[in-house]
């Protein structure tokens, strides 16, 4: 990595550039007689007490001694990416926010408190979209009280890794106290490239969830707040490849939105698997969404689940950011 035109090791970064994408070199390995170095680059967060803490893309945030930096300078954005449709994180999050609404949801100030009685941190989450009309502490102070006015815990999702995300709020969170539970990603697509990948023809598609597809659905204990949840959206449609056995082979759930289609709860039954019944529900659904106009997809993706990200791959997706949610530490 290089951080000057002459060669030299030099630190052209300060305090002020809190909030900035950066690169930074350290010296490791004190204690032998190598010099080591170790390059970190992300989002710087803080620049406190001798202490340099640096959000990566991924969200895992970095505390680097002050004394140990032997070079750094602030850098570009990262390069847009060789695929995808083109689309901001805030575009993203609010796409993807419509296609999980809560029973309940209230403003504060840009930030949107939404709760469902505890069906999935995404619908029982703060989004903190823009200013939330007052300090963050004393944001976050309403934010505990009106989920602990529910009984829930209380949790902000948060994004990083892409332009517009939210490293900065990530790093103040845990200063306070607030919890990273769960990481998961966002990935987008062209549309069409899914509906070309297989046939699609012996899907069953419906406007509800039935009790067949429920069967199938990995979540236990769908009640009555649930399929509220599932069935939220502009335009939601469930898909279903009959089975011989008590439920369907596989599922999958779509919601359309203007050019935007999203993707959830493609599962497949597990004696069933590896056969491209995966495919074949997403090709269903990815027809029916092209023909209600949408060019683009989204869905979500959890790190350890090799299968569905080399499916997705293969389907021209990619990462756009990494998505996180912070319960308070108090509540």
């Amino acid at each position: 990595m290089e951080f000057s035109a002459a060669g030299r090791l030099e630190v052209r970064i300060t305090a002020a550039d809190v909030g900035k994408r950066v690169s930074v070199r350290r010296l490791t390995g004190a204690e032998d007689t190598t010099e080591k170095f170790t390059d970190t680059v992300g989002v710087l967060t803080s620049w406190d007490s001798g202490v340099v803490t640096i959000t990566r893309k991924g969200g895992e945030s970095v505390r680097i001694p002050e004394s140990s930096l032997v070079a750094g300078k602030v850098v570009p954005a990262a390069p847009a990416r060789r695929r995808g449709p083109a689309a901001s994180y805030a575009e993203l999050a609010r796409v993807s926010s419509r296609a999980w609404r809560p029973v309940e949801s209230e403003r504060l100030g840009e930030w949107e408190l939404r709760a469902a009685a505890g069906f999935t941190r995404r619908a029982n989450s703060a989004l903190p979209l823009g200013d939330p009309g007052m300090p963050l502490d004393e944001a976050l102070t309403a934010v505990r009280r009106w989920y602990g006015d529910r009984g829930l815990p209380a949790y902000v999702q948060t994004a990083t890794g892409a332009e517009g995300t939210q490293e900065r709020l990530c790093a103040e969170l845990e200063r306070r106290g607030w919890t990273r539970e769960v990481t998961a990603e966002l990935w987008t697509g062209a549309l069409a490239p899914a509906a070309d990948r297989a046939d699609g023809s012996g899907v069953v598609l419906s406007r509800a969830a039935d009790e067949a597809w429920l069967t199938r659905y990995q979540r236990k204990g769908v009640g009555e707040v649930a399929l509220k949840v599932l069935g939220s959206g502009p335009s939601v449609w469930f898909a279903s490849v009959p089975g011989e056995g008590a439920g369907p082979a596989a599922i999958g759930r779509c919601v359309v939105d203007g050019r935007w289609a999203g993707f959830a709860a493609v599962e497949v039954d597990p004696t069933l698997r590896r056969r491209g019944l995966a495919s074949v529900v997403m090709a269903a659904l990815a027809a029916r969404a092209l023909e209600e106009g949408a060019s683009a997809a989204w869905l979500q993706v959890e790190a350890e689940n090799a299968g569905a990200r080399a499916l997705y791959s293969g389907l021209g997706f990619s990462a756009h950011h990494a998505y996180h949610h912070y319960r308070d530490g108090v509540s």
